[in-house]
């Protein structure tokens, strides 16, 4: 089946929904129809662009007939105007053709962990923490957090936390690895840089349709929960750790004063991690086929550094640098993401180009 035919067919089963929508009454799977229909109505819609263009192409090419040398030059202008519109509008159309990752729309919970360097990498958790929550605010998500462990200073050892917000996964997903940071802490009387290290990691939250976990799976222990110093938090049994025994994913949780809430937040983080268990697994099992350019993902992959005194942000999987650290900390972010988002459709693009022949 060409391209033209299968754009065809799926003007053709838009309007057939679209007429069968119109007089149903509802229905079990009705706002997943209308899901469907919205985003088959985004491809339709190119595509009568497409045909407009291609149509216009047509009327003039019909003037290189002309005896007219003028009517002719100018045909010819639009000719190639209206062909390179036509190319744009194709690679558009085939983006929107391309499967999307499922986990795309999804919400997601976000795992902040200081490595090395100490105090320091706890710091500039705090920081990246900071950084996507402002990133999520002008972006209307809302953040919340799930579990922390917080330094004295300020900082953070780990922080779990989750991110509301239609697409959040696909433009956070790529901030998954470790994050490098160079700067001279404000701790440091001789003035040298020091090098720390945080690893992030970037999860698609969890639905029930996704992880079923059996109760007889789960070991659950209560403890009181404790502060940074040792200092008491409380003095109930509220904090809340969760053992999946299968797997020995173990989550602890006590930022709430109620034992429930620790609970629920606790089973929140840990079907996350579950579903993205069995994510990794599917990885490994597509292989070595392709290895995108983007990276892999993987918590352990150096993503990123921040030179503080070079005022730089370099992102290595793209090899592309920006000299406005500032603006980068308080979440302006995505001159950092927009190209590995178009490095992914490509990718995608290509598989789907090849997979179509």
């Amino acid at each position: 089946m060409s391209f033209l035919d299968s754009l065809a067919d799926i003007e053709k089963k838009y309007h057939e929904l679209s007429e069968a929508l119109a007089v149903s009454k509802g229905g079990n799977d009705y706002q997943g129809k209308m899901k469907q229909l919205s985003n088959l109505g985004l491809i339709v819609e190119k595509y009568n662009d497409y045909k407009k263009v291609a149509g216009d192409i047509a009327g003039s090419s019909g003037l290189l007939n002309s005896g007219d040398n003028e009517i002719k030059e100018l045909a010819r202008q639009e000719i190639k105007e209206l062909e390179e519109k036509k190319s744009a509008l194709e690679k558009e159309i085939k983006l929107l053709l391309v499967p999307r990752d499922p986990n795309d729309d999804k919400n997601i919970i976000v795992e902040i962990r200081a490595g090395a360097g100490g105090d320091e990498s706890a710091l500039f958790a705090a920081e990246l923490f900071r950084l996507y929550t402002r990133y999520g605010e002008a972006r209307g998500w809302k953040a919340e957090v799930l579990s922390s462990n917080q330094i004295g200073i300020g900082g953070f050892k780990e922080i779990i936390f989750s991110m509301l917000g239609k697409g959040a996964y696909s433009r956070l997903k790529y901030e998954s690895g470790v994050h490098r940071v160079q700067r001279v802490p404000a701790t440091e009387a001789s003035g040298r840089i020091h090098t720390s290290t945080v690893t992030v990691a970037v999860l698609p939250e969890a639905e029930d349709v996704d992880v079923e976990i059996k109760p007889e799976e789960l070991r659950i222990d209560t403890y009181c929960a404790g502060g940074h110093g040792g200092q008491s938090v409380n003095t109930t049994y509220s904090a809340v750790r969760i053992t999946h025994i299968p797997t020995n994913i173990v989550v602890a949780c006590q930022d709430e004063r109620s034992q429930l809430k620790n609970r629920a937040k606790g089973m929140k983080v840990l079907k996350t991690r579950l579903l993205a268990l069995r994510m990794e697994e599917q990885q490994k099992l597509i292989g070595d086929e392709r290895r995108s350019q983007i990276g892999s993902g993987d918590r352990s992959e150096k993503i990123r550094t921040y030179n503080f005194p070079q005022n730089r942000v370099t992102d290595h999987r793209i090899n592309v640098s920006i000299y406005n650290l500032p603006e980068i900390m308080e979440g302006h972010i995505d001159g950092l993401i927009d190209p590995l988002i178009e490095i992914e459709h490509n990718e995608r693009l290509k598989d789907f180009e090849k997979n179509s022949k």
